[in-house]
């Protein structure tokens, strides 16, 4: 992963969002992401398929949903990025991490 990769794949509000949002939750499926951003699916998969792509993201399919995690060989520069930035800019995606919490915890989850 070189430092251009890595910032051109974080160069869009949705990746960026996304990323925020999964690196606080620990994992989300897409039907989580859906929920926390207020967008259609096709948008969503696409958008983190990009950052699978990138090698940011590593994903996990369950049954019909996949999950996404923080690529687990992502370097350790790049990883201390996402989380400084999402420890720094909550504001940023806060309400859509809300609505994320609020579909992963409840008992008729999002999927």
């Amino acid at each position: 992963m070189n430092p251009c990769r890595f910032y051109k794949c974080l160069a869009d509000d949705i990746r960026l969002k996304s990323l925020m949002l999964i690196s606080q939750a620990g994992e989300a499926c897409v039907c989580d992401l859906m929920a926390a951003l207020e967008l259609d699916q096709p948008k969503v998969s696409r958008h983190l398929a990009e950052l699978r792509k990138c090698g940011i993201l590593q994903d996990e399919r369950r049954g019909k949903w996949v999950f996404y995690h923080i690529h687990p060989t992502l370097p350790n520069w790049a990883k201390e990025v996402i989380l400084d930035t999402a420890k720094h800019n909550k504001d940023y995606y806060q309400a859509a991490l809300t609505r994320l919490k609020s579909c992963q915890s409840s008992t008729n989850n999002c999927c």
